[in-house]
């Protein structure tokens, strides 16, 4: 929200959505206008059957006749050509709002998911939602309403018996509608909150597939799912039972007025207060003017859903702006410098008042037992977690002043789990855009994994599945290495790099560290391995989210060697309660996570 009020005395207090409604005003504008002439058009039908009840038959003139119905055939296919171009328009708004939208919601949905929103893939269904509606016809039933008054006030011209039939169907139908909104919004509602949970649980297990399936838990959560579900499903079947309800009855009312109207009208025919003709007008017009209140009705949980995505949509743009511009700096050489940095996750202080500094072409090698903040301080380090205090400089640069599209490509960054997309192994090395050939190649080869690519069914455009799908733990650790050193980044960060590598995977990743090195980039490796530790300048201990040491290794190991007895890894998760102490020989050999 800080953001967004320093957005607003910047003088961009319009949200993203708000901006695009903003610009798309004259297409709507467009819209409005063709569903003017459309229901100007539309009064060709009526006025055609009065002339010709209230003047051909009675004067027999066929010339009269055929000038009539030519008339109305020219109208009605200037009608039939914008009712077109109107539904052509408002599909190619849809379009419009999907391609500026997208971007914007992918980019803030990333920055949404790292503060901890769930939000993330709804912002696309939301997307989606909102296309669906403008670009169907539900949209125009709001263009068509305020010509609901004219149409019956035509009617009333007509005759004040049939004007005030008129205006009383509108109003029992326009009551339908509030009704049908007062007993459909909360089912509804509901039906969409459980919906949303029940997808996020799927696509949970369909992510955790290996998992799942290996420890026979699909059972368990079709169960789960159902359980989250069901409620949902009981509440839409309640808001579609009431739904069907007010639209039968909406049918009935619209049936029998429109009868109803012929039937008023013979009896003024009848007493000669009124002409066949103006039975038959009338009872057009009548149609005409509920047709987009019967709209309405049968777009109604459209409707709903449409204005729901939007208030979310809303509501995600208005935390989440776009960040300022930033001014764009140098290419950075690798020298890192941070300085008391503190971090809170949760409630949990992770990080205390970490301070050291990293010489340009220095590999420093993190260490510490489970829950030491190793794994958050690489994500404070490549600016995934803004730290509570202190801060984090690059070639003495404040990271929260660069661009993050223009610092990103300069950060190599292998995290725990290695994220891969589904895509040609290519892709994934070239993080997912176009790149050289020789570029992509000199990137598998520096993470020595070149020789495992090309051994592969389709070498390098290789598809792979979501999470890297189809490879083993070691291949996809090494892939994740390849696009961390994607164009030799001046700042490398690597967290348990060897965690599914085998001897040969470790030597390889030995001599990519020193390749790194000597091409003088900076490298910050979690990991215990003694060979991690050997082609470390520095080592950086960390216990309990605090520097327990930093310096040479050889000067870190002779310090716990004759200190205090350090815990020993056991787990992979950041959040593990330490377990006892542990000799340093125990702490040389571990391997676990952190």
């Amino acid at each position: 929200m800080a953001m967004t009020a320093h957005h607003r005395q910047n003088g961009q207090g319009a949200t993203v959505l708000a901006q695009a409604v903003q610009r798309s005003r004259r297409s709507l504008g467009t819209i409005a206008l063709f569903s003017f002439c459309l229901n100007i058009l539309i009064l060709a039908s009526p006025l055609y059957m009065l002339q010709v009840f209230d003047r051909v038959l009675s004067s027999g003139r066929v010339e009269t006749l055929i000038m009539l119905t030519v008339m109305l055939t020219v109208a009605l296919a200037c009608w039939a050509i914008l009712e077109s171009l109107r539904s052509e328009i408002a599909v190619g708004i849809a379009l419009w709002f999907a391609r500026v939208l997208q971007p914007y919601y992918v980019e803030s949905s990333v920055r949404a998911r790292l503060a901890g929103s769930s939000y993330g893939e709804q912002a696309f269904r939301d997307l989606t939602q909102l296309q669906s509606f403008v670009g169907a016809s539900g949209l125009n039933a709001f263009f068509d309403a305020p010509w609901t008054p004219i149409f019956i006030v035509i009617i009333w011209m007509f005759h004040p018996l049939l004007g005030m039939l008129a205006l009383f169907a509108a109003v029992a139908l326009l009551a339908l509608t509030f009704a049908n909104d007062y007993l459909t919004r909360s089912p509804f509602a509901v039906s969409h909150e459980h919906q949303m949970m029940g997808q996020q649980a799927a696509e949970s297990t369909v992510r955790n597939a290996e998992t799942v399936s290996a420890l026979g838990m699909v059972p368990a959560m079709v169960a789960r799912i159902g359980r989250i579900t069901t409620p949902g499903d009981v509440a839409m079947m309640i808001g579609a039972r009431r739904t069907g309800v007010v639209l039968g009855f909406a049918k009935f009312l619209r049936m029998f007025f429109q009868s109803a109207i012929l039937g008023l009208g013979a009896y003024l025919v009848i007493r000669n207060q009124a002409t066949p003709g103006i039975m038959i007008a009338a009872s057009i017009l009548l149609g005409r003017a509920l047709a987009p209140i019967d709209q309405a009705l049968g777009a109604w949980k459209s409707f709903v859903s449409a204005r729901s995505a939007y208030d979310r949509l809303r509501e995600h743009a208005e935390a989440f702006p776009p960040p300022p511009p930033r001014m764009r700096m140098p290419r950075p050489r690798g020298r890192l410098e941070v300085r008391e940095v503190s971090c809170v996750v949760g409630d949990r202080l992770v990080l205390d008042d970490i301070s050291f500094e990293v010489e340009e072409g220095e590999a420093v090698a993190i260490i510490g037992p489970s829950a030491a903040g190793k794994s958050t301080l690489c994500k404070v380090i490549v600016g995934l977690i803004r730290p509570d205090a202190g801060l984090v400089r690059l070639d003495g640069i404040d990271m929260s002043l660069w661009d993050r599209d223009e610092i990103g490509p300069l950060i190599g960054y292998l995290p725990q789990d290695v994220g891969l997309f589904a895509g040609t192994i290519r892709e994934n090395i070239a993080r997912m855009q176009d790149a050289p050939v020789e570029q992509i190649l000199e990137a598998a080869r520096l993470a020595h994994a070149h020789d495992m690519i090309i051994r592969l069914p389709e070498g390098y455009e290789t598809m792979i599945g979501d999470g890297g799908a189809g490879l083993s733990g070691g291949q996809r650790q090494r892939l994740g290495l390849a696009r961390a050193v994607f164009r030799t980044p001046p700042l490398i960060v690597l967290d348990e790099p060897n965690a599914n590598l085998d001897q040969v995977g470790e030597a390889a990743l030995a001599e990519a560290i020193v390749e790194l090195k000597r091409r003088g980039s900076t490298l910050l490796i979690v990991g215990h391995r003694p060979s991690t530790l050997a082609r470390a300048d520095k080592v950086l201990l960390l216990a309990e989210g605090t520097v327990q040491g930093f310096g040479p290794p050889a000067e870190i190991l002779e310090k716990l060697q004759a200190g205090p007895r350090v815990p020993v890894e056991t787990a992979a998760g950041e959040d593990d309660v330490p377990p006892a102490g542990a000799s340093l020989a125990q702490l040389k050999v571990s391997s676990g996570a952190g």
